[in-house]
């Protein structure tokens, strides 16, 4: 950690120490000045200026370093997110898309049940009127169905209520006459 703190620092006081820095070496023997390599436009901080460089007044020579090692910076943990805080939202997700779901199997029984009362009290009722709530009951058991098969509803609670459906009809077939039980079904039962 003293370590990244050193570099931090002495990288940050890099422009400064420029100042001072000479990159010929001590010696300005014509040897030395051969093997070092002259940049004529050479602009990496903002501090210097560019004409400062351009007349030549720097030239740069490699130099023997001792290896490095290199520093690692660990990174701080991040608390991992608590599962119980996922499962809520997970349950509230899922709960809102179930509670579309059952108010719209609520509403398609709700129309089926009204439109069977009308046609029982309705007193010269024919039975080509059953055919359109036939349809009606065709689309709430499409609805229930696809409600437990996504899970919404336990295939008891489905079964329930498109028997609900069903027993309504029935009810309503024998009330004007349409329909008569068979004798030997009642018995058995």
């Amino acid at each position: 950690m003293a370590a990244a703190v050193h570099c931090l620092s002495s990288c940050l006081a890099l422009p400064s120490k420029l100042s001072n820095l000479s990159l010929n070496g001590p010696s300005t023997s014509s040897a030395t000045h051969s093997t070092s390599t002259h940049f004529t436009c050479l602009s990496f901080s903002a501090s210097l200026s560019h004409n400062f460089f351009s007349r030549g007044y720097f030239s740069l020579s490699p130099v023997q370093r001792p290896t490095r090692r290199s520093v690692v910076c660990e990174v701080a943990t991040t608390k991992k997110p608590d599962s119980a805080e996922k499962r809520a939202r997970q349950a509230e997700k899922r709960r809102i898309y179930h509670k579309s779901r059952k108010s719209e199997i609520k509403t398609r029984m709700k129309k089926v049940l009204e439109a069977l009362d009308v046609l029982k009290k309705k007193p010269d009722a024919t039975p080509e009127e059953v055919l359109s709530i036939e349809k009606l009951i065709g689309e709430a058991y499409s609805i229930i169905d696809k409600a437990v098969k996504v899970g919404t509803l336990h295939r008891n609670t489905g079964a329930r209520r498109k028997s609900r459906l069903a027993r309504r009809k029935k009810a309503v077939e024998i009330h004007h006459g349409w329909y008569t039980p068979n004798p030997e079904s009642v018995d058995s039962e």
